[in-house]
């Protein structure tokens, strides 16, 4: 019997023979497996004749010594909501499972300090310094948005216990660039500054509709050209709500920051180790994305965790 070496060396050459002509069509040699193919020294890739295309790819590397935001925002959300019948004005379901894929996005990139949403959006603060992804702001965009959106669908059952996912989300990213403390603190302030905007014209809203027994149209010409002290007015006046009494999370949405919890286990691993029994006990000390639920505008915040700034 032969070995497959030996059938090998028998075929080979015959198949070299019948291929070489369509390999080498010319005495120009316009097509043949040294034009096609040439192997960089090293046993790296093979490269091939096509990969000048590369040479269309635009430079986005983010410029260094600036704070790199990546916002994500629901696509055509309003009709999502709908669709899955979401509570309004707001859905605690709803808000709670995009926290929960932020988590994943924040637990997945530890370079992010900070991370900040309200309704259908989220925004995430890698460090001055991080250098994930060669700072190209393509990758942390495409990264984060495919990251977040495969979350919702991996999470969506834990949250919406009898609502099917009925098709999949989608979200839309950009990345900005700030390159001093302030004009972050800004960023954050405005993104704050909108969910209490938004949050307080939805819940008068949606109280004119579903309680005061208006249509959508007549309940926006009731609103139009109110001011905040005239929306707080109508809630108070005609359906006894305080706005100030309404949920943090709904009147300034939620931040998530970094804090460091005491796992337990019962397993071998590095770490402080205590027997009991015949059972050796491992405590680890490991960081949790954690939500708060506060104002992001004044110092308060800022001076309670000075370490976003610091970039740790």
């Amino acid at each position: 019997m032969l070995h497959l070496n030996s059938l090998t060396d028998l075929i080979l050459p015959t198949a070299l023979r019948v291929l070489k002509p369509w390999f080498k069509r010319s005495a120009s040699n316009t097509f043949s497996p040294v034009s096609l193919f040439t192997t960089s020294c090293g046993g790296s890739m093979a490269k091939t004749k096509f990969e000048y295309v590369r040479k269309f790819e635009t430079e986005d590397t983010c410029l260094r010594n600036c704070w790199i935001v990546v916002r994500l925002d629901g696509r055509n959300f309003h009709k999502f909501a709908e669709d899955h019948k979401f509570k309004k004005p707001n859905d605690d379901r709803a808000l709670h499972l995009m926290t929960r894929c932020a988590q994943a996005v924040m637990e997945g990139l530890e370079d992010i300090v900070v991370a900040y949403g309200q309704s259908d959006e989220y925004s995430f603060v890698f460090k001055k310094e991080s250098n994930w992804f060669k700072r190209r702001a393509s990758k942390f965009m495409t990264h984060v948005a495919s990251h977040f959106s495969s979350s919702y669908v991996f999470y969506w059952k834990d949250y919406f216990h009898d609502q099917e996912l009925l098709y999949p989300p989608g979200f839309d990213g950009r990345v900005i660039l700030y390159p001093s403390d302030e004009n972050l603190r800004d960023y954050l302030s405005w993104r704050q500054a909108d969910c209490h905007v938004n949050n307080l014209y939805n819940t008068v809203f949606w109280n004119l509709v579903l309680k005061g027994g208006l249509t959508n149209t007549q309940a926006e010409e009731r609103l139009r050209g109110t001011l905040s002290s005239d929306k707080n007015e109508i809630l108070f006046s005609e359906f006894s709500i305080n706005y100030n009494n309404e949920p943090l999370m709904y009147r300034k949405g939620t931040v998530l920051v970094w804090t460091k919890e005491v796992e337990t286990r019962t397993k071998n691993a590095k770490g402080l180790v205590e027997e009991k029994g015949n059972d050796t006990v491992v405590k680890k000390s490991v960081k949790k994305a954690t939500p708060l639920h506060c104002d992001l505008i004044g110092d308060k915040f800022w001076e309670e965790h000075p370490d976003i700034l610091m970039g740790h």
